[in-house]
């Protein structure tokens, strides 16, 4: 089984709500296992800022799924959620990221692996770090030093009353 890191986030349509469907998808995957995920953040947008905040959260699955496999199971739980690919960066009903596959390095046209920018986006790291603060990015190195890089001033826990009725794994 590997080990894969999925980022996800939302700022249209009820974004507590697509996350936590989201999880319940991961959690469905065939030949996969959710193993847990961190809390849920709002966060700046990272591209136009005409757009809604964003809720971010990180899960780790173990799965047995390839990783274009993988990629292609993700791109179809965006799908259920109707997700429509308008403009970069631009508002989104589920966004889901494979940020790590084990320690991989890939490069293939429809996946990178570690996910680009991951370095740079505290909205990934944080949650990411809330998880396993010591995994290794390849090429980067630990979660904790790349976040402890950053600012997270603009980042905030999603409150209980917000996620009211989201359950936990």
């Amino acid at each position: 089984m590997a080990r894969a890191w999925i980022g996800l986030g939302s700022n249209l349509d009820q974004p507590v709500q697509q996350i936590q469907g989201a999880l319940q998808a991961l959690a469905q995957l065939p030949a996969s296992h959710l193993c847990r995920a961190s809390r849920l953040w709002h966060s700046k947008p990272m591209g136009p800022q005409d757009q809604p905040d964003y809720v971010n959260a990180v899960a780790e699955l173990e799965t047995q799924l390839e990783p274009l496999q993988l990629l292609d199971a993700l791109q179809s739980i965006e799908q259920a959620h109707h997700r429509v690919r308008v403009q970069h960066w631009g508002p989104r009903t589920l966004d889901l990221d494979l940020l790590l596959y084990d320690q991989q390095r890939i490069n293939h046209p429809r996946l990178k692996v570690p996910h680009p920018g991951i370095s740079q986006r505290a909205f990934v790291l944080l949650p990411l770090a809330e998880l396993n603060d010591q995994l290794l990015v390849p090429d980067h190195g630990p979660v904790a030093q790349l976040l402890g890089a950053l600012s997270t001033d603009e980042i905030k826990q999603v409150l209980p009353f917000e996620a009211e009725g989201l359950s936990t794994l």
